[in-house]
């Protein structure tokens, strides 16, 4: 599914959510856990309640990687089970020399056919160019993130900036006029399109979207951090909406563990409905 497929859907559904299957073994409701399906079933009963609601679902690869090849054939299972009206993110955050991400992009464009996945640019492009490669995937770099971290590289000013981009900037804790951050989503921007190229943009780093907006004024943003984080749904809607949607707001924690009884596929419907209520309203501002 490309950038374009996808915003037909968000139109057509008037919604820009994204269902985080974060499924965390330690937080199943209480009768599924500890039981050899029980993520499986989890999951399956999350997509069946959320699946009018949301235009996409973001696997976090972490939560399967760690249970070893069980784990992966969770995944492999879940992933299939979603429809392919659903735009498939694998949250896996990859990032390595030209031939691993080759094989990187194999495992998830190709064994695993997921629609996207989420990379890291500190490489550089040889890192990334493997997953641009593809058609019709899309390649979600990691742009400003919401961790307390983030301050230690991405934030940090540069002294002297090159508009050609031509340059490797120097960096200092002074003043300056460019954030390192901001030189990564520009440099980025230049190695793909907007069909195959999106940025991860925080939820809580909302006020820097306007500025984010004037660098990549076109691509989509997958914003996460909306709800169990703190980020307001309203303000990354704002700054992050363009004159294409050009936005998906991924929503996790927030969703799939409203409730730890049985009853926690009819409270994700709910909570996910009332996000998707919220942005109908929003899309219909533009």
């Amino acid at each position: 599914m490309t950038a374009t497929a996808l915003t037909e859907q968000i139109l057509l559904k008037q919604s820009y959510l994204c269902v985080g299957l974060d499924s965390d073994i330690t937080k199943l409701p209480a009768h599924l856990k500890g039981k050899s399906d029980g993520v499986i079933q989890f999951n399956k009963a999350i997509i069946d309640a959320t699946l009018p609601y949301c235009v996409s679902y973001k696997i976090n690869t972490a939560f399967y990687e760690s249970q070893g090849l069980k784990g992966w054939e969770i995944m492999k299972e879940t992933l299939d089970y979603i429809p392919p009206t659903h735009f498939t993110i694998a949250d896996a955050k990859r990032g390595d020399i030209g031939n691993t991400s080759t094989q990187y992009a194999k495992a998830f464009f190709e064994a695993l056919n997921f629609d996207a996945i989420t990379v890291a640019p500190y490489m550089g492009e040889d890192s990334i160019r493997p997953f641009l490669e593809y058609d019709n995937k899309v390649t979600i770099v990691l742009g400003l993130t919401s961790n307390i971290g983030s301050n230690d590289f991405q934030q940090l000013l540069l002294e002297e900036y090159d508009e050609s981009l031509t340059m490797v900037p120097h960096i200092t804790q002074g003043s300056a006029e460019k954030r390192l951050y901001e030189h990564v989503l520009a440099r980025v921007a230049e190695w793909g399109t907007k069909e195959n190229l999106m940025f991860v943009v925080g939820a809580t780093q909302a006020a820097e979207l306007e500025n984010i907006r004037h660098i990549i004024p076109e691509h989509f943003l997958l914003v996460p951090g909306v709800g169990a984080q703190g980020g307001s749904l309203k303000e990354v809607s704002k700054y992050g909406l363009n004159q294409s949607v050009g936005l998906l707001v991924n929503a996790s924690r927030a969703i799939i563990f409203a409730s730890g009884n049985e009853d926690f596929a009819i409270q994700a419907a709910h909570v996910a409905e009332n996000y998707q209520k919220e942005m109908a309203g929003y899309l219909q501002m533009m």
